[in-house]
């Protein structure tokens, strides 16, 4: 009796003992926070959990799952596929950079999507104070179509006819298309990326061990395509860059 009772204690003290090592290097969360800039707003929703690495705990690396919405308002949407744009940033800041690409330009006057993103994410700790960074690697996205307007185009696309194919111009009423958000995000890096990313740096603030501040630097990436019509050079894919501060609430599960 004796024996099994010895047993039991010493089973029942396992899980402890198995727990204590990842309770003390995993850590995980969650932010609310809110992008802004101008005519640019991103709400996001974002889990994550992280790997301390080292006795001291300095360094974190681990995953995101991030949820966000997108808002824009009086946006040009600018050429996306890596092979017509020749380099050429996209961002609005360095707009001038555009002329000498191939570059053609979609207007809306109002553009939203949803995305689901999975990422990356590493942080260094300095007592109360976190600084580190994410990005965005894989995830989807969707949303209502959007009229857009191609505003710079010498482009064109074929209409299928009864007896014979048309080419038509973006011209006059052909202008305005159709788009939806790109339903497929994937990091390639640079002109490369297709669909909805975001990438940030930031510091955060512990308060207590349950409830952080945190705030930074965002840039954010949204995409539209042709949902209707197949452009003769085969640009049905539109992006818009911008960079935007942001601030989060963090809620810290264990840590």
């Amino acid at each position: 009796m004796k024996k099994q009772l010895f047993i039991f204690c010493l089973l029942a003290t396992l899980p402890g003992f198995a727990q204590k090592p990842v309770a003390s290097r995993v850590q995980s969360g969650a932010d609310f926070g809110f992008a802004f800039k101008k005519d640019n707003y991103t709400p996001a929703f974002t889990y994550y959990q992280l790997l301390n690495i080292g006795n001291q705990r300095l360094v974190s690396v681990g995953w995101t799952a991030r949820l966000a919405k997108y808002f824009g308002d009086n946006l040009n949407f600018y050429t996306a596929p890596a092979r017509l744009t020749r380099g050429a940033t996209g961002f609005e800041a360095l707009g001038p950079s555009l002329k000498s690409a191939n570059i053609d330009t979609v207007r809306f006057d109002y553009v939203t999507n949803t995305s689901l993103n999975f990422g990356v994410r590493a942080e260094v700790h300095l007592g109360p104070v976190d600084l580190g960074g994410s990005a965005d690697i894989l995830g989807l996205a969707f949303g209502k179509t959007r009229i857009g307007r191609v505003i710079t185009s010498s482009g064109s696309y074929v209409v299928a006819g009864a007896k014979t194919d048309s080419t038509v111009y973006f011209t006059g009423d052909n202008r305005y298309q159709r788009t939806r958000p790109t339903g497929v995000n994937i990091r390639l890096l640079g002109d490369n990326d297709i669909g909805n990313l975001a990438t940030e740096v930031y510091a955060r603030f512990h308060i207590n061990q349950r409830l952080a501040i945190k705030g930074g630097y965002q840039w954010q990436t949204a995409e539209m395509y042709f949902r209707d019509i197949k452009p003769t050079d085969g640009n049905k894919r539109y992006r818009h860059r911008v960079g935007m501060p942001f601030v989060a609430v963090t809620f810290p599960f264990f840590n």
